[in-house]
């Protein structure tokens, strides 16, 4: 278990001089991984906070971090809390005006930025704030700054040498200061500032590493960071979950490169999104389909297996033979070491989830929001695995069901309220109680069972609440269909919005195999849940055209406002 460490700085310290040379943070170079050890990143992290110090920022001070997942990052963040500042992360994928709204309403001081081209973005966003100083990890064109005092990462390290016994001596904070603002993604408007403290952090990490602990036991903790680290989900659970586990954090090149990146680095744990396992699911089926019949014979019992409640004594012949056939080679697809996939950010659709668990790889679903630092509660064979449920809450945090079925939590992991936002503080916080906005409910087993958003809940014309989640899910299992949003509320049945699978032949043909593929959905629900019409849409919903969150959430807003009017036309005739 986690000794009760002060503040996050102050744990790093502390397995930073347990372990010494060991390997801890890994990039690639050149096409060569190459690792900093802990010692090294302990001294770049004294002797950035020593020079963050001399730059005139005080206790308290906000600073942005807009930077890619890297080394980088990492030390970045410590150091600004090691200088008794606050870290404000700011997504790669961000605007010039959701950069402004971020400098502007947190406040920031100054801002660390990690390349030229993210700079491009910042800077206008930077002139005229309370922003005057930036440090640049990689060097900028000088003339482009304008009125920003810039500073060289290298050269601010190189001349600042600090003492990392009493740079460590330093870190007083308490678990209940201020450690970071993380602004959520924004699915549903502008960003709000979540005000994180150390203890929200470190009480999550403790819980979570209980888990790993007591299902998994102890040995080699390698984490493959692919998620941003300006999201609470990686921040927490791919950043100060290894370090409380004295772990080794590779950061992965980006997605295109995710299946050879699994197999160099060999990860044993992976802190992914539903859309990946999506992503990775389809994959599979197409490599199986192209291999022949054996391997589809194979997959197929393999899931006619999984599905099953309970296994016989007459199916362990068939669960050996997968034993020793297709599961070794899903296995070595994820490096042949992988302990646990963590799946969160988003509700996990119950059939990957079993998808994967019988190709024996173990999914371990979450549940979360940025407002509880973010984990409140993960599934655990411990526990009891079950797909539909996001398993029982972390140890030392309380759920309970509101009258209306809304989730609330109260916890140490609880935020402090919103960053200069007392309305919504108080919307959200009640007598201590997080009101989370899911609707769900626990089971016999003590597990939670979520069932929706309660703001997306679709109200049909005849006061039907219907569940759009569930829906979207069993649509996006169809291999016709790639992406799918349900709308309808408030009128008579539901539409959706289709996006093709990319291998789909043609417009035409796409739209009548998403139109069979839908028809066959449709078969297993109930009258209020069937999708009557659809629209395929212009394109991919991505992050690049604002239609997804940088964690790959889907902007229904967003969505709404751009086909709105074909949406409406659905309805007619």
């Amino acid at each position: 278990m986690l000794e009760r460490f002060p503040n996050l700085v102050a744990m790093f310290f502390a397995r930073a001089g347990a372990k010494g040379d060991a390997p801890f943070l890994w990039h690639k170079i050149e096409g060569r991984w190459r690792a900093l050890s802990w010692t090294d990143a302990a001294r770049q992290v004294a002797a950035l906070a020593e020079a963050i110090a001399a730059l005139g920022l005080s206790r308290g001070d906000r600073v942005m971090l807009v930077s890619e997942n890297r080394p980088e990052w990492c030390i970045a963040d410590l150091a600004i809390m090691a200088a008794g500042c606050v870290t404000v992360p700011a997504y790669v994928t961000n605007t010039e005006r959701d950069h402004r709204h971020i400098v502007d309403d947190s406040g920031a001081r100054a801002a660390i930025v990690s390349t030229p081209r993210l700079a491009r973005t910042l800077l206008p966003a930077l002139a005229g704030s309370r922003c005057s100083r930036l440090i640049a990890i990689e060097p900028l064109e000088q003339a482009r700054t304008g009125a920003i005092e810039v500073h060289d990462w290298a050269e601010l390290i190189a001349g600042h040498p600090a003492d990392v016994a009493a740079c460590a001596a330093r870190q007083t904070a308490e678990r209940e200061e201020l450690a970071c603002i993380i602004y959520t993604s924004g699915t549903g408007g502008a960003p709000r500032g979540v005000r994180q403290h150390h203890g929200a952090i470190l009480h999550n990490v403790a819980g979570c590493m209980a888990i790993i602990e007591e299902d998994f036991g102890a040995g080699d903790a390698l984490f493959l960071s692919l998620l941003p680290l300006s999201h609470a989900y990686e921040h927490s659970g791919g950043q100060f979950l290894p370090i409380a586990l004295g772990g080794q954090i590779y950061y992965a090149e980006g997605l295109e490169k995710l299946a050879a990146t699994i197999a160099e680095v060999r990860p044993t744990i992976m802190i992914v999104v539903p859309r990946l396992f999506e992503l990775l699911r389809a994959r599979i089926l197409k490599t199986v389909e192209k291999e022949g019949r054996l391997p589809q014979w194979l997959l197929g019992r393999a899931l006619a297996l999984g599905a099953k409640p309970k296994k016989s004594i007459a199916d362990r012949p068939l669960d050996l033979l997968l034993g020793l056939t297709i599961r070794p080679k899903i296995a070595a697809r994820f490096g042949g070491r992988i302990k646990a996939l963590v799946s969160g950010g988003a509700p996990l659709n119950p059939e990957i989830g079993t998808f994967f668990e019988a190709l024996g790889l173990t999914v371990l679903q979450g549940y979360g929001q940025t407002e509880a630092a973010p984990v409140i509660s993960c599934n655990r064979p411990s526990a009891g695995l079950a797909m539909a449920t996001v398993g029982p809450p972390l140890a030392g945090t309380e759920v309970r069901i509101a009258g209306d079925g809304e989730i609330l939590v109260r916890g140490e992991n609880v935020m402090h309220g919103y960053w200069r936002n007392e309305g919504e503080t108080a919307r959200v916080l009640v007598d201590g109680w997080l009101h989370t906005g899911d609707v769900g409910h626990i089971d016999a087993a003590g597990r939670i069972v979520i069932t929706d958003r309660k703001k997306d809940l679709i109200v049909n014309d005849k006061g039907d609440n219907i569940a759009p989640q569930r829906i979207e899910g069993l649509l996006t299992l169809q291999p016709e269909i790639a992406q799918a949003v349900v709308f309808g509320d408030r009128r008579p049945y539901l539409v959706g919005l289709i996006v093709p699978d990319p291998d789909a032949a043609g417009v035409a043909l796409a739209g009548r195999a998403v139109a069979l593929a839908v028809d066959r959905v449709n078969a297993g629900l109930s009258t209020t849940e069937r999708v009557r019409r659809i629209l395929i849409a212009d394109e991919p919903f991505t992050i690049e055209n604002g239609e997804m969150t940088p964690s790959l959430k889907i902007k229904r807003h967003v969505l709404r406002e751009r086909y709105g009017d074909r949406l409406d036309g659905l309805y007619k005739n």
